[in-house]
């Protein structure tokens, strides 16, 4: 089966298996299926602004690969498939875990990510919300080092598909250990507090497929018990088009007590 064909019918399947799985292994047991915000992200983030950001991050990397040509040279098209997914996967999770970092300690990329954490019940949609300039930074920057290496033209589906399942998996409300493979990939289990309301200042488990990079950097945090909560204490927009524009609010003034970069109040 072509991989065109292939990605949209393994993730819309992904899709459909945890909605069951979420009512049949819970991590929080009364979290309900159409939550707050659930046709917002379904709707707006799901399928308007990725098809949109697709056409947009699509024509960015043809004009830089016309421009630069380096594509021509095709320094990882001798790669087996695998290999060159392998070396996309690594590389551009250690992107991400650098950056995802960042973005909790400059107030400046907060603005970009705190949408990310409105999410006040996390669940497999969950991880679909994101501000329109945080995905353009970072899938320019996941499938254009593709292009301009020269991997096979299929990798960037793949990548997606795979992208796309793992998203959904790390935001699950699911109750799954993952043992000892959790210190080299990432689950629900280490996610979920990521989001959690009581963590403060600077964020944990900043990881995405990889668990790894948190062991190694030590911001990995696995409390023996639940978090309270998830999302932002702040009062945050409801509706897609407030979320996006909220981001350019003016920031306080120097000296007053703006909210830092990813810091969220301690539960009540």
């Amino acid at each position: 089966m072509a991989i065109e064909l292939l990605s949209p019918i393994v993730i819309s399947a992904a899709a459909i298996l945890f909605i069951p799985l979420e009512r049949m292994f819970p991590y929080d047991r009364d979290q309900k299926i159409f939550r707050d915000g659930f046709w917002t992200d379904l709707i707006w983030y799901t399928f308007v602004q990725s098809y949109v950001l697709a056409l947009v991050i699509s024509m960015i990397i043809r004009r830089i690969d016309s421009g630069t040509g380096f594509s021509r040279l095709h320094i990882v098209s001798g790669w087996p498939l695998g290999a060159q997914l392998g070396f996309f996967l690594v590389t551009h999770d250690l992107y991400i875990y650098l950056f995802h970092r960042l973005q909790h300690r400059s107030p400046l990329l907060w603005r970009i990510h705190e949408a990310h954490h409105s999410v006040t019940e996390v669940d497999w949609l969950a991880g679909t919300r994101s501000h329109a300039l945080e995905i353009l930074i970072n899938q320019t920057v996941e499938f254009l080092p593709m292009t301009l290496l020269g991997a096979a033209p299929e990798l960037p589906l793949i990548k997606g598909m795979v992208d796309a399942v793992w998203g959904m998996f790390i935001h699950s409300n699911l109750d799954v250990r993952l043992g000892r493979a959790g210190v080299l990939i990432n689950g629900p289990e280490l996610h979920r507090w990521h989001h959690a309301r009581e963590i403060a200042e600077g964020g944990i488990n900043f990881g995405t497929k990889l668990a790894v990079w948190d062991y190694l950097f030590g911001t990995v945090v696995r409390p023996p018990r639940k978090p309270s909560g998830y999302g932002l204490t702040s009062h945050f927009p409801r509706g897609y088009f407030s979320q996006t524009f909220f981001a350019f609010r003016p920031f306080a003034p120097a000296g007053a007590d703006e909210t830092p970069a990813g810091e969220r109040a301690s539960a009540e």
